[in-house]
């Protein structure tokens, strides 16, 4: 018995480094499966987060949307024709041509701007700083007194004091820059035009009428630049704020 104690002791001594050598791999392998981290001062820094960190912003983050600050709702324009005068003038062409023309003002002041159509799908819950839908009076004459612009905005809106500001700054300076005079002609067609109620709540509005076909025709068709300067002086009078004297819109 005794000398079979003795074996089994020696066999163990053996076995001694072989467990040692066992142990050794089984700490390295536990220290290389465990993620290390790096200490600085009384923080941790994750090498993970650090990569993370050196990932630009603009492939985590969604890209930010930017919205145009004035849409241009060109009257009747994808729609239909408008008013038509004898000799085949069409009110949609004035209004289009004003519409682009008051686009390329602003892209030079660094506005940015876009134009819509009569009945835009785009007009559905629209948002913009503000939203001006340009149209141009009946062709047929009326009387002498059918001449100027007209400008409105909607009946009840949530932001009153913002519509006033704006319908001020149309007002004052289309008229001192085309010399046309203002007509207190404002129907229910205006007050009440269908994109007031499909624009998003914050939106400022307003609808311009820039003149009548017939004794305006003159500056509206060879002085388009002029009609379109008077809108863009108005437009930039509310952005930039302007101090003007304002009355609350009807």
């Amino acid at each position: 018995m005794a000398e079979t104690h003795s074996t089994d002791s020696g066999k163990l001594i053996l076995h001694i480094p072989i467990i040692l050598v066992v142990a050794g791999l089984l700490a390295t392998l536990f220290t290389a499966w465990t993620e290390p981290v790096i200490q600085l001062g009384q923080s941790v820094i994750n090498p993970q987060q650090i990569a993370l960190s050196a990932i630009p912003t603009s492939e985590i983050a969604e890209t930010p949307v930017f919205l145009p600050e004035v849409g241009i709702v060109a009257g009747h324009y994808g729609n239909d024709s408008g008013a038509i005068c004898p000799d085949g003038l069409r009110e949609v062409d004035v209004n289009l041509n004003v519409a682009s023309l008051v686009q390329k003002m602003l892209a030079e002041k660094g506005i940015k701007s876009e134009i819509l159509q009569e009945f835009d799908p785009k007009l559905s819950n629209y948002r913009s700083s503000l939203l001006i839908s340009i149209h141009a009076d009946s062709c047929a004459f009326i009387n002498e007194e059918a001449s100027g612009f007209k400008v409105a905005a909607a009946l009840s809106n949530p932001q009153p004091e913002k519509s006033a500001r704006l319908i001020a700054c149309l007002r004052s300076h289309y008229a001192s820059t085309t010399g046309l005079r203002l007509h207190n002609s404002v129907t229910n067609d205006m007050t009440s035009y269908h994109a007031f109620n499909e624009i998003h709540p914050e939106t400022i509005a307003a609808i311009i009428e820039i003149g009548f076909l017939n004794l305006d025709r003159v500056i509206l068709t060879q002085k388009p630049q002029v009609i379109a300067a008077g809108i863009t002086n108005g437009i930039l009078c509310y952005l930039n704020n302007e101090d003007i004297t304002t009355t609350p819109t009807p």
